[in-house]
C-alpha cells in the first residue's frame, strides 16, 4: 500500500531534493572555477600581446584600475627595457544592441591607437559581431590613428569612423568604448 501524501513528507522530500542540487552545483563550481578563471587571464594576456608592439615586461604583473563611468578601467602598462612601449586598457561600453561589449585598447606612448581587439560581446552573430578583427576589417581603420586627429564617432554623428553596414548601434558602441581608454589614458598622464 502507498503511503499517503503528507505536508510533512513534501517539504521533507523537497528539502533533500534542493540540499542535493545545490550541493552538486556548489562541487562543479568550485571545480571549474580554476579552469574558467585561467582561460579567461590567458584571453586577457593574448589581447594585450595582439594590441601593443613588442614589449619585455610582464603588463599583467603591474596592471592597475580606475572606476570610470560606473565600471572599471584595467590599465596594462607595457615596456621595452626602461622606455614605455604604450599601454593596454581594458574597457567597456554598456551601449551595445545586445548588452556590453568590453575591449582590449593598445595605445602607444604618444597616444596613438595601436591596435584593438574584442574580449566579450553579445552583438548579433553576422552583423554586430563583425567588431571581431577575424570577422571584419572594422578595427584596421582605428589603428595608427590619434584620437585628437581622428574622431572617434561614426560619420553619421560627424566622426571618422565607417559603421560596419547596418550595425550603427554596435559601431557606435565600439567607438564609445575606445573614447573612454583614449580618455583615460590621458587622463592617467598619457600623451595629450
Amino acid at each position: 500500500m502507498a503511503k499517503e501524501s503528507t505536508f510533512k513528507n513534501m517539504t521533507l522530500t523537497l528539502l533533500t531534493v534542493t540540499l542535493l542540487a545545490s550541493a552538486s552545483l556548489g562541487f562543479v563550481y568550485s571545480f571549474t572555477k580554476g579552469p574558467i578563471e585561467d582561460a579567461q587571464n590567458a584571453k586577457i594576456n593574448n589581447a594585450i600581446s595582439l594590441v601593443l608592439p613588442e614589449f619585455d615586461n610582464r603588463p599583467s604583473a603591474d596592471k592597475f584600475t580606475r572606476e570610470v563611468d560606473g565600471g572599471l578601467l584595467t590599465f596594462y602598462p607595457a615596456s621595452m627595457g626602461d622606455d614605455a612601449v604604450g599601454m593596454a586598457i581594458q574597457t567597456f561600453t554598456k551601449n551595445g544592441f545586445s548588452g556590453q561589449i568590453d575591449l582590449m585598447v593598445g595605445i602607444l606612448a604618444d597616444g596613438t591607437i595601436h591596435a584593438i581587439e574584442v574580449i566579450a560581446h553579445k552583438e548579433t552573430p553576422g552583423l554586430g559581431d563583425k567588431m571581431e578583427s577575424g570577422k571584419s576589417d572594422f578595427s584596421v581603420q582605428f589603428q595608427g590613428k590619434h584620437p585628437d586627429e581622428f574622431k572617434l564617432a561614426v560619420t553619421k554623428d560627424g566622426g571618422n569612423v565607417d559603421a560596419i553596414t547596418a550595425s550603427t548601434i554596435s559601431s557606435r558602441a565600439y567607438c564609445e568604448a575606445v573614447q573612454r581608454a583614449y580618455d583615460a589614458f590621458v587622463k592617467e598622464g598619457g600623451a595629450k
